[in-house]
């Protein structure tokens, strides 16, 4: 069994201390955290995906004014 640090121990510990209701919240925000640093991973990726698509449009001598920008 994985040992827990300290800090998730007094995560932990917290909320242990709350009420059940207060539990849910805590549960919701948890997953709306990780909702979110998946949504910005999926982001993040198409971006860089796209970004050889993109490399003959925005790699040009007519825009090379706008490099220094």
């Amino acid at each position: 069994m994985q040992t827990l640090s300290t800090k998730e121990q007094e995560l932990i510990a917290k909320i242990r201390k709350l009420s059940p209701l207060l539990m849910i919240e805590v549960e919701d925000f948890i997953d709306f955290l990780s909702q979110r640093r998946d949504d910005r991973e999926i982001v993040f990726a198409a971006a860089q995906m796209s970004e050889f698509a993109f490399a003959q449009v925005w790699d040009n001598s007519e825009d090379a004014a706008y490099d220094d920008l």
